[in-house]
């Protein structure tokens, strides 16, 4: 195998930025600019024919146009020959459509996987997945790692006294209880029902809280927030019942709409997220707290180019 080499979309140019300074490599050089008509322009301005290509890009709002970048940017080092095309996705976007869960919709996680095979990737570096079966809609290698190692040692750093780990629905038990294991912490569930009883019912929610919170600090896990309508509605429910301080950790930090706005309203200290999707916005607000995931995904990459086990980068 030949050069290592990293590229970059518009995406998360930083991140991609301070992988390369960890690794000691400069940024890959490319034209990533866009014609009058909004239509993406790309070019490699370095010899990558035999390289060991590694392109750089979270599928991050907007959306379309920088899953479109990233399979532009594919097909661009498929046709300029080289060897192996690792496309590194800090955030997955459309991973939400996972399944058929009503009737005719898309699975929409699956066609964006077939799109980055067909477009030239061979492999796929990922973080935090929405779904871990999304690592199988792929018929290529897939390197699936997670920010908790960044998360717990943060909180390991930073401990919180009578601690107790949230999971803010029964999905992400799994994910909670194993932030509760590795930080000797007591583990709750809080579990979403609708309350038939009160007009409009399909907007109303009852929290039901599985496990004692009452007078404890409350660290809430989660692999995402979007609109923080959930994550602030959990929140008031361990308030509502007696809860010290309340934190959470949330690895892609997405924030739309007014999603900043209900989180400075509700009763969380701090919101701890991953630099996955550039963190402009939050570093307007006291609230957010980013750490950076380029050294582990600086790792991973050495390893897959160095052809050795990526699972020592598992917890």
């Amino acid at each position: 195998m030949n050069s290592l080499q990293i590229f970059s979309g518009n995406a998360n140019r930083p991140l991609a930025e301070e992988i390369c300074q960890y690794l000691g490599l400069s940024l890959g050089r490319a034209n990533t600019s866009r014609f009058p008509d909004g239509e993406f322009n790309f070019q490699i301005l370095e010899n990558v024919r035999g390289g060991d290509v590694f392109i750089l890009q979270s599928t991050c709002p907007p959306v379309d146009e920088n899953l479109m970048e990233l399979l532009i940017m594919l097909d661009a080092f498929r046709r300029s020959s080289a060897e192996r095309i690792t496309a590194v996705i800090p955030y997955y976007g459309y991973a939400r459509g996972d399944k058929k869960d009503k009737p005719r919709i898309a699975i929409s996680a699956k066609l964006v996987a077939n799109l980055l095979h067909t477009a030239g990737a061979d492999r796929v570096l990922a973080v935090d997945l929405h779904a871990p079966q999304i690592q199988g809609f792929f018929d290529i290698p897939v390197d699936h790692l997670f920010a908790a190692p960044v998360m717990i040692e943060y909180f390991a750093q930073n401990p919180l006294d009578n601690l107790v780990v949230v999971a803010p629905d029964p999905g992400g038990a799994e994910r909670a209880r194993a932030y509760a294991k590795r930080l000797n912490a007591d583990f709750a569930i809080v579990d979403k029902r609708r309350d038939k009883t009160q007009p409009g019912h399909s907007e109303a929610e009852v929290m039901n809280i599985i496990g004692n919170v009452e007078g404890r600090n409350c660290l809430i896990v989660d692999d995402m927030v979007d609109t923080a309508g959930t994550l602030t509605k959990v929140a008031e429910a361990l308030k509502e019942a007696g809860a010290g301080r309340i934190l959470t950790s949330c690895v892609h930090a997405v924030l739309s709409g007014k999603a900043i706005e209900r989180i400075e309203r509700s009763p969380l200290e701090k919101v701890i997220v991953t630099n996955s999707l550039p963190p402009d916005r939050i570093s307007r607000s006291e609230i957010f707290e980013c750490l950076s995931i380029a050294p582990l995904l600086a790792e991973a990459i050495k390893s897959i180019h160095d052809e050795t086990s990526v699972s020592r980068l598992f917890i």
